[in-house]
Protein backbone atom coordinates (compact mmCIF):
# COMPACT_ATOMS: atom_id res chain seq x y z
CA UNK A 1 0.00 0.00 0.00
CA UNK A 2 1.35 3.62 -0.63
CA UNK A 3 2.04 5.54 2.54
CA UNK A 4 -0.77 8.37 3.08
CA UNK A 5 0.42 12.28 2.70
CA UNK A 6 -1.41 15.06 3.25
CA UNK A 7 -1.84 17.28 0.17
CA UNK A 8 -3.07 20.75 -0.18
CA UNK A 9 -5.75 21.71 -2.05
CA UNK A 10 -4.06 22.69 -5.43
CA UNK A 11 -1.89 19.43 -5.00
CA UNK A 12 -5.04 17.65 -4.67
CA UNK A 13 -6.89 18.94 -7.55
CA UNK A 14 -3.69 18.22 -9.79
CA UNK A 15 -3.05 15.31 -8.65
CA UNK A 16 -6.68 13.74 -9.74
CA UNK A 17 -5.94 15.56 -12.88
CA UNK A 18 -2.71 14.10 -13.89
CA UNK A 19 -2.49 10.74 -12.82
CA UNK A 20 -4.03 8.03 -14.77
CA UNK A 21 -5.60 5.43 -12.39
CA UNK A 22 -5.33 1.28 -12.78
CA UNK A 23 -8.00 -1.01 -12.97
CA UNK A 24 -5.94 -2.69 -10.16
CA UNK A 25 -5.51 0.71 -7.96
CA UNK A 26 -8.21 2.71 -6.50
CA UNK A 27 -7.07 6.11 -5.04
CA UNK A 28 -8.87 7.16 -1.90
CA UNK A 29 -8.85 11.28 -1.06
CA UNK A 30 -9.58 11.15 2.84
CA UNK A 31 -10.17 13.91 5.02
CA UNK A 32 -10.00 13.17 8.78
CA UNK A 33 -10.40 15.24 11.95
CA UNK A 34 -8.75 12.49 14.12
CA UNK A 35 -6.87 9.17 12.61
CA UNK A 36 -9.93 8.34 10.47
CA UNK A 37 -7.49 8.10 7.08
CA UNK A 38 -5.00 6.74 9.20
CA UNK A 39 -7.57 3.85 10.20
CA UNK A 40 -8.56 2.85 7.20
CA UNK A 41 -5.21 2.89 5.54
CA UNK A 42 -4.16 0.05 8.25
CA UNK A 43 -7.90 -1.81 7.41
CA UNK A 44 -7.27 -1.64 3.58
CA UNK A 45 -4.24 -4.12 4.25
CA UNK A 46 -6.80 -6.83 5.01
CA UNK A 47 -8.81 -5.60 1.47
CA UNK A 48 -5.47 -6.16 -0.31
CA UNK A 49 -4.53 -9.57 1.09
CA UNK A 50 -8.12 -10.46 0.99
CA UNK A 51 -8.37 -9.25 -2.76
CA UNK A 52 -4.88 -9.98 -4.42
CA UNK A 53 -4.10 -7.54 -7.41
CA UNK A 54 -6.05 -4.72 -6.11
CA UNK A 55 -4.53 -1.91 -4.29
CA UNK A 56 -5.92 1.08 -2.22
CA UNK A 57 -3.64 4.63 -2.22
CA UNK A 58 -5.16 6.45 0.12
CA UNK A 59 -4.32 10.54 0.12
CA UNK A 60 -5.05 12.21 3.51
CA UNK A 61 -6.45 16.11 2.21
CA UNK A 62 -7.28 19.23 4.45
CA UNK A 63 -11.55 18.94 4.82
CA UNK A 64 -11.96 22.27 2.81
CA UNK A 65 -10.67 20.38 -0.32
CA UNK A 66 -13.61 17.47 0.18
CA UNK A 67 -15.88 20.55 0.11
CA UNK A 68 -14.60 22.96 -2.61
CA UNK A 69 -12.10 20.94 -4.98
CA UNK A 70 -13.86 17.53 -5.18
CA UNK A 71 -17.09 19.00 -6.80
CA UNK A 72 -15.24 20.74 -9.23
CA UNK A 73 -12.96 17.45 -10.15
CA UNK A 74 -15.99 15.34 -10.16
CA UNK A 75 -18.38 17.95 -12.46
CA UNK A 76 -15.33 17.70 -14.94
CA UNK A 77 -15.10 13.74 -14.80
CA UNK A 78 -12.01 13.49 -12.73
CA UNK A 79 -11.07 12.86 -9.20
CA UNK A 80 -10.62 9.85 -7.05
CA UNK A 81 -12.36 6.59 -7.10
CA UNK A 82 -13.52 7.03 -3.69
CA UNK A 83 -13.60 9.80 -1.22
CA UNK A 84 -14.61 10.66 2.45
CA UNK A 85 -17.30 13.27 2.22
CA UNK A 86 -20.55 15.10 4.34
CA UNK A 87 -22.37 16.10 1.54
CA UNK A 88 -23.78 13.42 0.49
CA UNK A 89 -26.70 15.14 -1.58
CA UNK A 90 -24.66 17.42 -3.30
CA UNK A 91 -22.70 15.25 -4.20
CA UNK A 92 -24.83 12.22 -4.88
CA UNK A 93 -24.77 12.81 -8.77
CA UNK A 94 -21.20 12.03 -9.14
CA UNK A 95 -21.78 8.73 -6.72
CA UNK A 96 -21.60 5.32 -8.40
CA UNK A 97 -24.53 2.83 -7.50
CA UNK A 98 -22.11 -0.45 -6.41
CA UNK A 99 -25.54 -2.98 -6.18
CA UNK A 100 -24.64 -4.86 -8.99
CA UNK A 101 -21.20 -5.18 -7.83
CA UNK A 102 -21.62 -6.21 -3.94
CA UNK A 103 -22.74 -9.87 -3.36
CA UNK A 104 -25.06 -9.08 -0.28
CA UNK A 105 -27.13 -5.91 -0.97
CA UNK A 106 -29.46 -6.52 1.42
CA UNK A 107 -27.45 -6.98 4.12
CA UNK A 108 -26.04 -3.24 3.40
CA UNK A 109 -29.64 -1.83 3.02
CA UNK A 110 -30.48 -3.76 6.55
CA UNK A 111 -27.47 -2.26 8.51
CA UNK A 112 -27.14 1.48 6.71
CA UNK A 113 -30.70 1.97 5.35
CA UNK A 114 -31.53 5.41 7.13
CA UNK A 115 -28.16 7.32 6.12
CA UNK A 116 -28.11 5.66 2.47
CA UNK A 117 -31.32 7.71 1.91
CA UNK A 118 -29.27 10.52 2.01
CA UNK A 119 -27.38 9.84 -1.05
CA UNK A 120 -30.71 8.93 -3.29
CA UNK A 121 -31.86 11.79 -4.74
CA UNK A 122 -33.35 10.10 -7.84
CA UNK A 123 -36.46 9.95 -6.57
CA UNK A 124 -38.85 7.58 -4.30
CA UNK A 125 -37.64 3.98 -6.68
CA UNK A 126 -33.92 4.71 -5.93
CA UNK A 127 -32.50 1.77 -4.04
CA UNK A 128 -29.07 2.06 -5.17
CA UNK A 129 -25.94 1.87 -2.74
CA UNK A 130 -23.45 4.67 -3.15
CA UNK A 131 -21.46 5.58 0.07
CA UNK A 132 -21.06 3.72 3.61
CA UNK A 133 -20.95 5.92 6.32
CA UNK A 134 -17.70 5.55 8.27
CA UNK A 135 -19.33 8.46 11.15
CA UNK A 136 -22.25 8.95 12.43
CA UNK A 137 -22.42 12.78 13.93
CA UNK A 138 -24.46 15.13 15.80
CA UNK A 139 -23.78 18.82 16.31
CA UNK A 140 -24.02 20.18 19.42
CA UNK A 141 -21.92 21.89 22.55
CA UNK A 142 -19.04 20.88 24.23
CA UNK A 143 -18.08 22.67 27.88
CA UNK A 144 -14.98 23.05 29.93
CA UNK A 145 -16.15 22.04 33.16
CA UNK A 146 -13.35 23.18 34.91
CA UNK A 147 -14.05 26.52 33.96
CA UNK A 148 -17.21 26.33 35.45
CA UNK A 149 -15.56 24.93 38.55
CA UNK A 150 -13.66 27.22 39.22
CA UNK A 151 -16.01 29.80 38.66
CA UNK A 152 -18.66 28.83 41.15
CA UNK A 153 -20.94 28.91 38.48
CA UNK A 154 -23.87 26.00 38.49
CA UNK A 155 -23.75 24.31 34.61
CA UNK A 156 -26.94 24.37 33.13
CA UNK A 157 -29.38 21.02 32.84
CA UNK A 158 -30.95 19.31 29.92
CA UNK A 159 -34.00 21.72 28.90
CA UNK A 160 -32.17 24.45 28.96
CA UNK A 161 -32.17 27.55 26.62
CA UNK A 162 -29.40 29.37 24.74
CA UNK A 163 -29.99 32.68 26.45
CA UNK A 164 -29.60 30.36 29.60
CA UNK A 165 -26.75 28.75 28.66
CA UNK A 166 -25.02 32.29 27.28
CA UNK A 167 -25.96 33.96 30.83
CA UNK A 168 -23.82 31.14 32.52
CA UNK A 169 -20.63 31.31 29.79
CA UNK A 170 -20.63 34.53 30.22
CA UNK A 171 -20.54 34.82 34.01
CA UNK A 172 -17.97 32.11 33.85
CA UNK A 173 -15.54 34.01 31.34
CA UNK A 174 -15.73 36.98 33.22
CA UNK A 175 -14.91 35.03 36.67
CA UNK A 176 -12.24 33.52 35.18
CA UNK A 177 -10.62 35.93 32.63
CA UNK A 178 -11.41 33.88 29.73
CA UNK A 179 -11.49 35.15 26.45
CA UNK A 180 -14.21 34.02 24.70
CA UNK A 181 -17.86 32.66 26.48
CA UNK A 182 -18.71 31.07 23.23
CA UNK A 183 -18.31 30.06 19.87
CA UNK A 184 -19.79 28.55 16.89
CA UNK A 185 -18.29 26.56 13.68
CA UNK A 186 -18.44 28.60 10.95
CA UNK A 187 -20.58 26.41 8.86
CA UNK A 188 -24.11 26.38 7.63
CA UNK A 189 -25.08 23.11 9.19
CA UNK A 190 -24.05 23.55 12.55
CA UNK A 191 -26.27 27.31 12.35
CA UNK A 192 -29.72 25.14 11.33
CA UNK A 193 -29.65 22.98 14.89
CA UNK A 194 -30.10 26.72 17.01
CA UNK A 195 -32.39 27.57 13.62
CA UNK A 196 -34.80 24.41 14.40
CA UNK A 197 -34.51 24.68 17.47
CA UNK A 198 -36.10 28.63 17.52
CA UNK A 199 -38.64 27.39 15.15
CA UNK A 200 -37.82 27.20 11.66
CA UNK A 201 -39.40 24.91 9.57
CA UNK A 202 -37.13 25.03 6.55
CA UNK A 203 -39.26 23.24 4.27
CA UNK A 204 -42.97 23.91 2.96
CA UNK A 205 -45.77 21.35 2.69
CA UNK A 206 -44.38 20.23 -0.51
CA UNK A 207 -40.43 19.87 0.68
CA UNK A 208 -39.13 23.02 -0.86
CA UNK A 209 -36.96 25.05 0.68
CA UNK A 210 -38.25 28.29 2.50
CA UNK A 211 -35.17 28.76 4.98
CA UNK A 212 -36.01 32.69 6.01
CA UNK A 213 -39.07 32.66 8.09
CA UNK A 214 -39.70 33.85 11.77
CA UNK A 215 -38.00 31.29 13.76
CA UNK A 216 -35.41 31.62 11.47
CA UNK A 217 -34.94 35.22 12.08
CA UNK A 218 -35.39 35.02 15.44
CA UNK A 219 -31.98 32.66 15.88
CA UNK A 220 -30.39 35.19 12.95
CA UNK A 221 -31.15 38.28 15.08
CA UNK A 222 -29.99 36.05 18.55
CA UNK A 223 -26.67 34.99 16.55
CA UNK A 224 -25.86 38.66 15.04
CA UNK A 225 -26.52 40.25 18.61
CA UNK A 226 -23.92 37.83 20.14
CA UNK A 227 -21.44 38.39 17.73
CA UNK A 228 -21.14 42.03 18.43
CA UNK A 229 -21.93 41.92 21.85
CA UNK A 230 -18.96 39.32 22.88
CA UNK A 231 -20.93 36.85 24.02
CA UNK A 232 -20.01 34.67 20.97
CA UNK A 233 -16.03 34.56 19.62
CA UNK A 234 -16.62 36.95 16.70
CA UNK A 235 -13.54 36.41 14.77
CA UNK A 236 -14.86 32.76 13.99
CA UNK A 237 -17.49 33.89 11.91
CA UNK A 238 -15.76 37.30 11.16
CA UNK A 239 -12.38 35.71 10.33
CA UNK A 240 -13.49 33.90 7.03
CA UNK A 241 -15.03 35.17 3.62
CA UNK A 242 -17.25 33.45 1.05
CA UNK A 243 -18.98 29.94 2.49
CA UNK A 244 -15.24 28.84 4.14
CA UNK A 245 -15.63 26.61 7.15
CA UNK A 246 -14.26 27.87 10.01
CA UNK A 247 -13.58 26.06 13.42
CA UNK A 248 -12.98 26.78 17.09
CA UNK A 249 -11.73 23.89 18.25
CA UNK A 250 -8.00 25.27 18.79
CA UNK A 251 -9.16 28.07 21.08
CA UNK A 252 -11.20 25.35 22.88
CA UNK A 253 -8.33 22.86 23.26
CA UNK A 254 -6.26 25.94 24.85
CA UNK A 255 -8.65 26.59 27.11
CA UNK A 256 -9.46 29.96 25.84
CA UNK A 257 -13.15 29.19 25.06
CA UNK A 258 -16.33 28.14 27.99
CA UNK A 259 -18.74 26.70 25.28
CA UNK A 260 -17.74 25.63 21.86
CA UNK A 261 -20.83 24.35 19.68
CA UNK A 262 -19.49 22.07 17.42
CA UNK A 263 -20.60 18.16 17.02
CA UNK A 264 -19.76 14.30 17.97
CA UNK A 265 -16.65 14.35 15.49
CA UNK A 266 -14.69 16.51 17.55
CA UNK A 267 -14.26 13.99 20.47
CA UNK A 268 -11.28 12.18 19.18
CA UNK A 269 -9.30 15.46 18.43
CA UNK A 270 -10.36 16.84 21.72
CA UNK A 271 -9.29 13.36 23.78
CA UNK A 272 -5.82 13.79 22.70
CA UNK A 273 -4.96 17.16 22.28
CA UNK A 274 -6.57 18.07 26.01
CA UNK A 275 -5.60 15.13 27.71
CA UNK A 276 -5.68 16.18 31.38
CA UNK A 277 -5.20 19.62 30.97
CA UNK A 278 -8.66 20.01 32.09
CA UNK A 279 -12.31 18.24 32.22
CA UNK A 280 -14.63 18.93 29.34
CA UNK A 281 -17.67 17.57 28.83
CA UNK A 282 -20.87 16.97 25.98
CA UNK A 283 -23.97 18.59 26.42
CA UNK A 284 -27.20 17.81 25.10
CA UNK A 285 -28.37 20.51 22.44
CA UNK A 286 -29.78 24.07 24.30
CA UNK A 287 -33.61 24.74 23.84
CA UNK A 288 -35.43 27.30 21.72
CA UNK A 289 -38.93 28.29 21.31
CA UNK A 290 -39.19 25.61 19.42
CA UNK A 291 -37.93 23.03 20.80
CA UNK A 292 -34.11 21.28 21.37
CA UNK A 293 -31.98 19.61 18.36
CA UNK A 294 -29.02 19.79 16.81
CA UNK A 295 -28.62 17.98 12.92
CA UNK A 296 -27.50 14.59 12.45
CA UNK A 297 -24.97 14.22 9.86
CA UNK A 298 -21.66 12.63 9.19
CA UNK A 299 -18.93 11.47 6.70
CA UNK A 300 -19.70 8.46 4.43
CA UNK A 301 -17.00 7.11 1.94
CA UNK A 302 -18.76 7.00 -1.38
CA UNK A 303 -17.96 5.47 -4.94
CA UNK A 304 -17.57 7.85 -8.10
CA UNK A 305 -18.81 6.81 -11.53
CA UNK A 306 -15.89 7.80 -13.56
CA UNK A 307 -13.87 5.10 -11.92
CA UNK A 308 -12.66 2.62 -14.54
CA UNK A 309 -12.76 -0.10 -11.66
CA UNK A 310 -16.18 -0.60 -10.58
CA UNK A 311 -16.36 -4.31 -10.00
CA UNK A 312 -13.34 -3.56 -7.75
CA UNK A 313 -14.82 -0.30 -5.91
CA UNK A 314 -18.01 -2.14 -5.51
CA UNK A 315 -16.00 -4.69 -3.36
CA UNK A 316 -14.12 -2.17 -1.59
CA UNK A 317 -17.80 -0.50 -0.67
CA UNK A 318 -18.82 -4.05 0.42
CA UNK A 319 -15.86 -4.63 2.96
CA UNK A 320 -15.90 -0.59 4.15
CA UNK A 321 -19.43 -1.83 5.45
CA UNK A 322 -18.94 -5.11 7.27
CA UNK A 323 -19.27 -5.05 10.71
CA UNK A 324 -16.07 -6.15 11.87
CA UNK A 325 -14.27 -3.65 9.76
CA UNK A 326 -16.49 -0.99 11.07
CA UNK A 327 -15.76 -1.98 14.69
CA UNK A 328 -12.37 -2.02 14.05
CA UNK A 329 -11.83 0.98 12.37
CA UNK A 330 -14.25 3.29 14.86
CA UNK A 331 -12.87 1.74 17.91
CA UNK A 332 -9.61 3.63 16.71
CA UNK A 333 -11.61 6.68 15.65
CA UNK A 334 -13.69 7.04 18.69
CA UNK A 335 -16.90 8.07 16.33
CA UNK A 336 -20.42 7.01 16.68
CA UNK A 337 -21.38 3.80 14.39
CA UNK A 338 -23.96 4.23 11.55
CA UNK A 339 -24.00 0.31 11.56
CA UNK A 340 -27.66 -0.39 12.96
CA UNK A 341 -25.66 -4.02 14.66
CA UNK A 342 -22.89 -1.96 15.98
CA UNK A 343 -25.14 0.81 17.82
CA UNK A 344 -27.05 -2.00 19.84
CA UNK A 345 -23.93 -4.20 20.38
CA UNK A 346 -21.65 -0.74 20.87
CA UNK A 347 -17.89 -0.45 20.28
CA UNK A 348 -15.26 -0.97 22.42
CA UNK A 349 -12.82 2.18 21.98
CA UNK A 350 -9.56 1.86 22.02
CA UNK A 351 -7.85 4.28 24.82
CA UNK A 352 -10.91 6.16 25.46
CA UNK A 353 -10.71 8.79 28.14
CA UNK A 354 -13.55 9.06 30.60
CA UNK A 355 -14.58 12.04 28.95
CA UNK A 356 -14.59 10.97 25.84
CA UNK A 357 -16.77 7.79 27.20
CA UNK A 358 -19.24 10.52 28.60
CA UNK A 359 -19.54 12.65 25.42
CA UNK A 360 -19.75 9.56 23.02
CA UNK A 361 -22.67 8.21 24.97
CA UNK A 362 -24.48 12.06 24.94
CA UNK A 363 -23.86 12.37 21.54
CA UNK A 364 -25.46 8.68 20.58
CA UNK A 365 -28.34 9.45 22.92
CA UNK A 366 -29.05 12.60 21.43
CA UNK A 367 -29.87 11.30 17.58
CA UNK A 368 -33.15 9.82 18.81
CA UNK A 369 -34.28 13.11 20.50
CA UNK A 370 -33.41 15.17 16.92
CA UNK A 371 -36.67 17.04 15.46
CA UNK A 372 -37.93 15.31 12.11
CA UNK A 373 -36.64 18.52 10.24
CA UNK A 374 -33.51 18.54 11.07
CA UNK A 375 -33.12 14.73 9.20
CA UNK A 376 -34.89 16.35 6.42
CA UNK A 377 -32.52 19.06 6.08
CA UNK A 378 -29.89 16.60 6.42
CA UNK A 379 -31.33 14.73 3.41
CA UNK A 380 -31.93 17.29 1.47
CA UNK A 381 -29.83 17.31 -2.05
CA UNK A 382 -29.52 21.17 -1.86
CA UNK A 383 -28.63 21.55 1.41
CA UNK A 384 -25.10 23.26 0.67
CA UNK A 385 -27.30 25.75 -1.47
CA UNK A 386 -28.69 26.77 2.21
CA UNK A 387 -25.31 25.87 4.22
CA UNK A 388 -23.39 28.07 2.24
CA UNK A 389 -25.68 31.22 1.57
CA UNK A 390 -26.02 31.43 5.21
CA UNK A 391 -22.26 31.27 5.97
CA UNK A 392 -21.74 34.01 3.30
CA UNK A 393 -24.51 36.55 4.85
CA UNK A 394 -25.04 35.92 8.10
CA UNK A 395 -21.39 37.09 7.96
CA UNK A 396 -21.93 39.69 6.17
CA UNK A 397 -24.76 40.96 8.60
CA UNK A 398 -22.22 40.22 11.66
CA UNK A 399 -19.22 42.43 10.07
CA UNK A 400 -21.83 45.24 8.87
CA UNK A 401 -21.36 44.82 5.57
CA UNK A 402 -25.21 44.65 5.31
CA UNK A 403 -27.90 45.09 7.85
CA UNK A 404 -29.82 41.63 8.76
CA UNK A 405 -32.64 42.43 6.76
CA UNK A 406 -30.92 42.51 3.54
CA UNK A 407 -28.73 39.41 4.72
CA UNK A 408 -31.56 37.63 5.19
CA UNK A 409 -32.98 38.68 1.77
CA UNK A 410 -30.06 37.52 -0.06
CA UNK A 411 -30.16 33.91 1.86
CA UNK A 412 -33.31 33.28 0.14
CA UNK A 413 -32.56 34.67 -2.94
CA UNK A 414 -29.12 32.83 -3.10
CA UNK A 415 -31.08 29.40 -2.21
CA UNK A 416 -33.93 30.06 -4.86
CA UNK A 417 -31.45 30.49 -7.20
CA UNK A 418 -29.34 27.50 -6.55
CA UNK A 419 -32.28 25.34 -6.53
CA UNK A 420 -33.13 26.86 -9.63
CA UNK A 421 -30.08 25.99 -11.38
CA UNK A 422 -29.97 22.47 -9.49
CA UNK A 423 -32.86 21.88 -11.49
Amino acid sequence: MKTSHLLSGIAFAAMFAAVPVSAAELRFACYQDGVECDAWSEAFKTFESENPGTTVAVDVVPYKSIVEGLPLQLASGEGPDLARVTDLGGLAQYMLDVTPYVSDAAKIEEQYGKTLAWTRVNGPDDKGIYAIMDQQTATGPFVNKTLFDQAGVEMPGKGATYEDWAKAAKEVAEKTQTPYPMAMDRSGHRYMGPAISYGAKVFDDQGNPITVDDGFRGWSEQFVEWNNDGTVAKEVWAGAGGSSYQDAAKEFTNGSLVMYVSGSWQIGRFGRDIGDAFDWVAVPAPCGPGGCTGIPGGAAIAAFKHTKSPEELGKLIEFISREDVQAEVLAKTKNIPANQSLQVKGIDYENASEDEKAALTTFASALSEFSPVAFQFQGYKNNRAIMNAIATRVTQAIVGESTLDEALERVDTDVKEAVAAAK
